[in-house]
Parts: C-alpha cells; structure tokens; sequence
C-alpha cells in the first residue's frame, strides 16, 4: 500500500475566505461542525456506549481524527478506498462494513491488516468466508471478523439467529480468522418519521442482533462487540442492551434527508444536530424575470433524493435542477430572486453522496477559510 499525495498540499488557505472561494465549492462551519461532535461523543460517554463513526459520510481523515480525538474507538469504511486512507492516516479501530468478494480487494484488504492497525471486516456468506482465509493464508495475518447479519434491509448479510451461528462456526474452522461479535444495521429504520414509529422499528430489528449475539456466546464465542445504529437512531440503539457501538455517520454535517425525520423532543424537524455542511453557489444568470441560474447542477448536490437543496437564509426560493452544471432558482408569489453574481449557500438533500462530488472541504470559521481537507477516500488508489 502507498500514501496519496495530499489533494491540498499546495493550497494556502489563508488566501480564502466566503467571498473569493471557487465556486461550486463545498463549505463545513466548524464551530457546528464541532459542536456536532461534541454532542454525539458526549450522548455516547453518558449512555455507557462506543461509538465508531462511518467514514462514508465524509471519507475525510482530518474528520475522522477529530471523531477519534472526541472518543471514537475507531473509523466505519464502506470502500476499500475509505479503508485506505484512514489505515494510512494512522486513524485505529478501522471496519469495514461492505462484504468483498473479488480478490483485488482482498489482497487490498490483507495488506491494511499487515500494516499493523486494527482492522475488521464484516462476513455474511461462507463464500466469502473462503475467499478471506485463503487470502489470510497466503499474507500469513490473523484477520478479526464480525457475523454481518440481515435485520431487515435485504441486502447483505446472513440471517440472524441459527443461520448466523452457523455461519461462525463455519468462520471457526479456519485458522486465520476469528468472529470477534456481530454487525447490524438497520437502515430501514433509520429515516422512519416521527421518533416513536422509529423507536419501534429500530428496537424491533436491532432485537434479532441481539438474540443473535447472545447465541453466540452461548455457542462458545467470543462476541463481544454488537456494532451497529445510525444517526437517526443513536438515542434509541444506545439505550438497548447489547448494543456495544454506533456506526452514526450523517450527524457530523447532517443533511434535509435527516432534518424531516423528527425529533424525541423537538417535534416535527429532528434538531439533535445542525446543518454543519453547505455547497456554495454563484448565480451565473439572470436573463429571464422568473428565475436565475447558479453554477451548481448535479455534479455539485445530489438531487436523487425526494427533497431538494435549500439556500440559507432565502426561505422563498425553490432550486430545481438546469442540467449536469447548473440550478435554475424560482422564488415564490411576491419574493426576490437573487441577482447575477449573488453567492448562496444550500443544506443538502442528502450529504454522503454530495460529498463524494468534491475533493476537498473548505472548513470555515465564520467567513474565513481556516483549513481545506482533502477528501482523500473518494479517490481510488492506483500506486500498487
């Protein structure tokens, strides 16, 4: 494996600030970024809970190392490319919650556990059981694994209860690797409206994670880590017993996905954390009296989502989107539309694939740039 060179290394941040950044630009405020973590760290140390936050909202290292610094125990990576940079950024504890089944990205991921950091990996199939110790045989490393079982979302995993006992003993009778507990995730529950209907939903799924851990220490396992939760369920999941550690990602920048969602006690909008991450835009045109154009289509903000980007402080425009490069901005009965030139900042629809648009965050402090972090695992590595 061989280090990146760094995507900003030649840039002086000094020479930036809100008014000259190149836009479409992606912008962080760190004092609610900061606050963000803060509040997930602090909900986590008083509920007696890990947290090991998921990279892919960010594939940032200068993110993740305040995560760890905040009392993560580690970094989630859901690419070979995340778990890369983070192993390379020095960033400890890294798993990967994506099964992998093509040799390249096996041998990829051997390398990461020769590199000495404490590296998991997430197994749902006893095909891809194979595939690992075989690789583990070949770089002569232990590999640490957690029984990834399916709690509702269909889409990886192995069953839980018996099937998934099965699947370790299946795990056990090879050398190289070790069932180290189990790994859920309950993304159907993550986004249900309204904080009761989601309780039960959460509760309902991760209760098979549960049940499935405790088979398998009874069957003779040491599993002692139930990893699993998102940021629309951390004040549930933290409060079940069993649960070891949340894999939360979004609440580091949040996004319009999670905002509508609500709230335990702050009702219709979820407010737990605040919308750290913006995309800064230029209205480029103005020809036409109902609407303006800014420089920022689908190559700059995810729009696959039902919801659309908002600009901050512009409560009366509606973006839509012009093409791969550019939003088409209306305003409703009676308001302004910004004039050529303006510059808007809009809370994303959704921020995981917004972030992977871009290969660097300008973090601000208020209008000035105090630092722009590469976004280093968006990229995939080709010095081998």
């Amino acid at each position: 494996m061989t280090t990146q060179e760094p995507l900003c290394a030649d840039i002086d941040p000094t020479k930036f600030n809100k008014a000259n950044v190149p836009t479409p630009a992606l912008l962080l405020d760190l004092d609610l970024f900061e606050s963000n973590v803060k509040t997930m760290a602090d909900h986590c140390q008083g509920a007696g809970v890990n947290f090991r936050p998921h990279a892919k909202t960010h594939k940032c290292p200068d993110i993740a190392k305040r995560q760890i610094a905040a009392g993560a125990i580690g970094i989630c990576c859901a690419t070979i490319q995340e778990a890369e940079a983070m192993v390379a950024a020095g960033i400890p504890g890294v798993l990967l919650t994506s099964p992998i089944v093509e040799p390249v990205k096996i041998a990829r991921m051997m390398s990461l556990v020769q590199h000495g950091q404490r590296v998991l990996l997430a197994v749902g199939h006893t095909r891809e059981v194979e595939l690992l110790a075989a690789a583990a045989e070949t770089a002569n490393v232990n590999v640490d694994l957690l029984v990834d079982v399916d709690i509702g979302d269909r889409r990886t995993g192995v069953l839980p209860g018996q099937p998934a006992v099965e699947l370790a003993q299946f795990i056990e009778k090879h050398k190289r690797l070790r069932v180290c507990g189990v790994q859920s995730y309950a993304g159907h529950a993550s986004h249900v409206v309204g904080f009761e209907a989601r309780e039960k939903a959460s509760r309902d799924a991760m209760a098979k994670s549960v049940e499935t851990r405790e088979l398998l220490n009874k069957a003779g396992f040491d599993a002692r880590i139930l990893s699993g939760g998102s940021t629309g369920t951390y004040n549930i999941d933290s409060e079940i017993r069993g649960v070891t550690e949340l894999q939360v990602g979004s609440y580091v920048f949040m996004d319009i996905d999670y905002r509508v969602i609500g709230g335990k006690t702050s009702g219709q909008n979820y407010t737990d954390f605040q919308h750290s991450l913006t995309v800064l835009t230029t209205v480029v045109n103005a020809t036409h009296a109902d609407r303006v154009s800014v420089d920022a289509g689908t190559k700059a903000i995810d729009t696959t989502t039902s919801f659309k980007p908002e600009a901050k402080g512009w409560s009366n425009l509606i973006y839509n989107r012009g093409g791969d490069e550019f939003g088409i901005l209306t305003a409703e009965p009676g308001a302004k539309l910004p004039q050529i030139g303006d510059r808007l900042e809009f809370i994303v629809p959704h921020c995981d694939p917004t972030t992977y648009l871009y290969d660097r965050i300008y973090a601000m402090r208020g209008e000035k740039v105090e630092a722009i972090w590469p976004i280093a695992a968006r990229r995939e590595e080709t010095k081998r």
